[in-house]
Formats: C-alpha cells, sequence, structure tokens
C-alpha cells in the first residue's frame, strides 16, 4: 500500500511538472501578452483622466470665487494607489503645498508632521482626546480648513467628519454603491454649509458600462440633482447597497458587448425602478407638506402645485402686516400685494414702494416673505405686545367666505384661552394650545378657535377678571391638549430614535459585508496563488508566488482584525447615540399664557 500511495503522489507530481506542447505554446504566448501590458504602461507618460483634474479644480475654484466661497475640493478616491498618483499630479502644479492625504492609515510623512503640530497646539485642552486616530482625524480636517486648499481622501473620509467650509466635492472614482456616494456628499452639504455643494464626477464616456452606470444613480437615485440629493427613503429602495454593487461588478465581468450590457442594465433598472420612483414620490410629499415659503422657489416648485399648502402661513403673516401698516401702506387683497408708502422702522434701511407675496417676474416688485427685513421686524415687534386680558367681538357677517363650522356659534359669547407649550427634548418645539367654551358650557375645538381668528375683530374693553369655572374648564382643556401634545412628541422622538438605530445597522451591515467580500475575494486569490506556486518549474518563481501568498495572508489576517475593530465602533456608536438620546429626553417643559379673552360671535 505505501509503494502504490508513493507512486500516486510520483504520478502526479510529474503531471504538474511537465507540459505538453500546445500549454507550453500557450504559456508563452501569455507571457509574450503580458510583457507587452507592461511595455504599454511604461510607455504611458500623460494620464488624460489627471489633466482634467487640473481642468475640473481649475473651474470649480473660479466658480467658488464667483459665490465667494472658501476654495476648498475634496478629492475622492478608491484606492491609495491613485491617491499618491493625484498628489504628485497637484505637488507639481500651482497647489504645491496646499494639498493634504487623507485615508485609513495616515502614515505618511506630511500627515505625521500635522498630527505633531496639532498635539502641540492644543496640549492640554478639551480638544485633544485620548484615541490617536480620533486625533489624527481631526488634525488633518483642521489644517485642510484652515492651510490647504485639497484634500485627497479614500473612502475614510466619507464616514463621520464634518467638511461643511467645503463646497467642491469631486468624485475622481465614481463608486457604484449609492449610499457611498451619498455619504461622500454628505460630509460637505450639511448643516452649516453656506453655499451649494457642486458635485463634480469622472466619467469615461467611451465606456458604455460606466456611462449606463452613472445614468442610473443620477436619474433614478437622484444623486446629484437639486439641493437635497437622494433621501434615505430613496437610498432605503435598493435595501442594501452591497448588493447592488455586487450587481453592477457582475454585469462588468460577465458583459462582453454594448447590448449586452444594456440589456443587463435594463433589467437592473426595471428590477429598482418602482420601488425607486415610489420611495421619491413619498420624500417629496413630506417635503412639501413641511415647507415655509422660500423653499418653494428654491426648490422651483410651481406655485399651482403648491397654493393650497401656503395659503394659511401667508394669509397669517398678510393679516398681521395688515395690522401694523394700516397707515402706512395701501393693500390689495386679491393680489396679495401692498404698496408701503412710508418707513414704519426708520433704522430699517427699507424700500418704498410695490411688494408682493407672491413671486412676480416684474423687477419692480420687493419679494415679501417672512424672511424679509420689514417682515421679520413686525413679526419680532408682535411678539413683544402686551397680550392683555380683553372682550372681543368677532364678525361673521362681514366675512367673505362662509365657515360653516363657526354658524353655530353666531350670536354666542364665551372664553377662551391661548398658551404656549415648550418642550426642549430630542427637538425643541413650541405649540399653541387652543382651549375655549360658549357661556353655556359648550366647548370650542382648535378649529374652531382658529376659525375663529380669521374672522375681522373689534377690542371691546379690558377684561377685569374671568369666572373661576370658566378658568378651571379652559385649564383642564389646556392640560388634556398639553398631554397629547408631549405623548405625541415622545412617540415621535422614539420613532427617530428607531430610524437611527437602523440607519447605524444598515452602515454597519454595508461596512462588514463590504470586508466580507474582500475576505473571500482575498481566499481565492491566495488559494490560487499557492495553486500557481505549485505549478511552478523555476525555484525562483515558486519563492516569489509564496512570499506573494505571504503578503496576501498578511492582508487577510488585517482585514479580520479590521472586521473586529468595525464592530467595537459600532458598538461605541450605539452607545453615543443612546446616551445622547438619554441626555435629549430629559425635557424641559413649560406652560405660559399667551393671552385669555371673552369673546362674542356677531
Amino acid at each position: 500500500m505505501l509503494n502504490d500511495d508513493c507512486s500516486a503522489e510520483n504520478q502526479e507530481t510529474d503531471e504538474t511538472k511537465f507540459y505538453n506542447e500546445a500549454e507550453l505554446l500557450e504559456i508563452q504566448s501569455e507571457i509574450r501578452l503580458l510583457r507587452n501590458f507592461y511595455e504599454l504602461a511604461n510607455s504611458i507618460e500623460k494620464n488624460s483622466k489627471g489633466e482634467k483634474l487640473l481642468t475640473a479644480l481649475s473651474q470649480g475654484f473660479q466658480k467658488a470665487k464667483e459665490l465667494k466661497a472658501s476654495p476648498k475640493a475634496i478629492i475622492f478616491t478608491e484606492s491609495t494607489k491613485t491617491q499618491n498618483y493625484i498628489y504628485k499630479i497637484l505637488s507639481t502644479s500651482n497647489h504645491q503645498n496646499k494639498v493634504v492625504l487623507f485615508n485609513g492609515s495616515n502614515n505618511d510623512e506630511k500627515s505625521r508632521e500635522i498630527y505633531k503640530n496639532w498635539i502641540e497646539k492644543y496640549r492640554g485642552t478639551d480638544k485633544v482626546s485620548e484615541s490617536k486616530t480620533a486625533n489624527m482625524r481631526q488634525a488633518l480636517v483642521d489644517y485642510f480648513k484652515e492651510e490647504a486648499d485639497i484634500m485627497i481622501a479614500t473612502e475614510a473620509a466619507a464616514e463621520g467628519i464634518n467638511l461643511q467650509f467645503c463646497s467642491l466635492v469631486i468624485n475622481y472614482d465614481l463608486p457604484w454603491n449609492p449610499q457611498r456616494i451619498e455619504q461622500r456628499i454628505g460630509r460637505c452639504h450639511r448643516y452649516g454649509q453656506k453655499f451649494d455643494v457642486v458635485v463634480i464626477n469622472f466619467l469615461n464616456k467611451k465606456n458604455a458600462a460606466d456611462q449606463r452606470v452613472y445614468e442610473l444613480l443620477n436619474n433614478k437615485f437622484k444623486l446629484f440633482e437639486g439641493i437635497f440629493g437622494a433621501s434615505d427613503e430613496v437610498l432605503g429602495a435598493i435595501s442594501s447597497g452591497i448588493d447592488f454593487e455586487k450587481r453592477i461588478a457582475d454585469i462588468y465581468q460577465t458583459c462582453r458587448n454594448p447590448e449586452e450590457i444594456n440589456k443587463a442594465f435594463d433589467e437592473l433598472q426595471s428590477e429598482f425602478e418602482s420601488s425607486i420612483d415610489e420611495s421619491f414620490k413619498s420624500a417629496k410629499q413630506k417635503l412639501l407638506e413641511n415647507f415655509d415659503e422660500e423653499v418653494r422657489e428654491k426648490l422651483k416648485i410651481s406655485k399651482s402645485k403648491t397654493e393650497n399648502l401656503i395659503t394659511k402661513y401667508h394669509k397669517w403673516l398678510w393679516d398681521l402686516t395688515k395690522y401694523y401698516l394700516s397707515d402706512k401702506a395701501v393693500f390689495n387683497n386679491t393680489a396679495l400685494e401692498f404698496t408701503l408708502t412710508e418707513n414704519p422702522f426708520p433704522q430699517i434701511n427699507l424700500n418704498l414702494g410695490p411688494y408682493s407675496m407672491i413671486g412676480r417676474e416684474n423687477a419692480n416688485h420687493n419679494i415679501y416673505r417672512s424672511r424679509h427685513p420689514l417682515a421679520k421686524e413686525i413679526i419680532n415687534r408682535a411678539l413683544k405686545l402686551d397680550s392683555r386680558e380683553g372682550s372681543v367681538e368677532f364678525n361673521y357677517s362681514k366675512s367673505q367666505i362662509k365657515i360653516s363650522i363657526l354658524k353655530k356659534f353666531i350670536g354666542k359669547s364665551g372664553y377662551l384661552s391661548v398658551e404656549l407649550l415648550k418642550m426642549h427634548a430630542y427637538d425643541d418645539e413650541e405649540i399653541l394650545l387652543l382651549a375655549g367654551h360658549t357661556n353655556a358650557g359648550e366647548s370650542l375645538s382648535e378649529e374652531e378657535i382658529h376659525r375663529l381668528f380669521s374672522l375681522e375683530a373689534n377690542v371691546e374693553e379690558d377684561l377685569n377678571q374671568i369666572p373661576n369655572s370658566s378658568l378651571e374648564k379652559l385649564s383642564l382643556a389646556i392640560n388634556l391638549s398639553k398631554d397629547f401634545y408631549i405623548a405625541n412628541n415622545e412617540q415621535r422622538n422614539a420613532q427617530v430614535f428607531d430610524e437611527e438605530i437602523e440607519r447605524l445597522e444598515r452602515w454597519a451591515d454595508d461596512k462588514k459585508l463590504s470586508i466580507e467580500v474582500k475576505l473571500k475575494e482575498l481566499e481565492l486569490e491566495i488559494k490560487q496563488t499557492k495553486k500557481e506556486a505549485i505549478q511552478q518549474i523555476s525555484l525562483e518563481a515558486k519563492l516569489n508566488l509564496q512570499r506573494k501568498a505571504k503578503d496576501l495572508e498578511k492582508k487577510r489576517k488585517d482585514l479580520r482584525f479590521k472586521l473586529y475593530d468595525l464592530q467595537d465602533a459600532i458598538d461605541i456608536e450605539k452607545e453615543n447615540l443612546i446616551s445622547m438620546t438619554e441626555q435629549k429626553l430629559k425635557a424641559k417643559i413649560s406652560l405660559e399664557t399667551v393671552f385669555r379673552i371673552k369673546w362674542t360671535l356677531i
């Protein structure tokens, strides 16, 4: 048996050492092909993509100058090799000494020098944390903000850093995962950003697959349109970005001509189209339901689509403006326009002449919005008015529209109270609570009270005292309303918390899947390298391949540690989120009386 085994082993070894003539010819042909690739690569002296980058930066900075934005740009790449290549190009341009690198290791000489100087500058302050990694990241961001014009970054800069002082994002390598693209843009397009964020994407127009990827990301995911980009809801339609990325990778690997590429992308787009369109429609509807007047213009939404949503806000500001400017302006109620004849606030530089609450193409009109200096001053003064208790007579007969819910109160009187509820919790919120009743004890709903205040009215007299029975009834109604809003606020906070946890877990799944995919690829590459080493005749070739396998195994080990570190980072993020939420949910609730009145409806 021993001899048989040895014989089999020798036979297998012989098969791995000797090749037939056809196989040797094929190997020689492959060697020649690889040598040609090598010579071709060495012969390339210019990279058109790198040259275009200089053009893009020049145009981007020129536009920033016109907008009076800081000349800052972040360039995203997929690898440190590309990062170093770009750094080399920029170091020989007029951007020399104005470039900083940002990657997973940050161990280049300049980064170490930046870190050393940063530590010296902030030693002994709260800005220096116990984490060297966090300190290094902050040091590089501060250097970018204060010294450099350009940051060249790998995906490490797409997570957890704030670059709202930068408004130019360049995707030198455009990833296929739309969630990663959104993360990149989100580093700059965030609270505190004062300018429109410009995104420049590098695209090979001669590559049909590249074109279809960009078309899908731009037209379906809306990643580069408008002032908001893709919402979480739209991106959520694809479930995992890694799965989506793998689908695109399969197309690149299997399709060999434009027809196959287009067919595969048509199928991919069709699969996600309905869910993406529905999610985008839902996100847009939520936006329309929660904007103020200025947003409509910025989003270029037509008046016909939003008229029913903004009428209420327009009317409130319109009525308040009429009250304050009754002797300083002439009003056209139908067109929502007025002509300011005298400046009511000399300390403010105001234009006399026509003002319009609805945008006019006529350059002679001043567009009147809640953020206009005149409106802001009127609102501020209204908030400071002395809200005395008084008797108010509302006139239904002068109303130009029928308000059916108020008809039953004509000829009746009663009392009502307006209270301001302030909640300083997860988000600060202020709500006006309304309560009222007739003298006969019939309660008024919030909607009915709102409608009362839409009528013309006269203040009859100061109110000396409200009966205790009415005060108790009003107080009970206000407290019930307060409890409702507090419970509603807690429910929304809980929903926000759940969404944040879910978003964190989706991000974690994407990161873990990405590492696991790379681990699987390394496993295959290690096995293939070792197999090739066994098949080599030359000892030198065997040693080189075994050394390559050893290097790959080290990368695999590093990735495994990275996976462990990622899990620790996720746990820390969850703990931070929980702690932050606990602090925010220590709600401070206050209730103050705005006014109480005796009302009569005629």
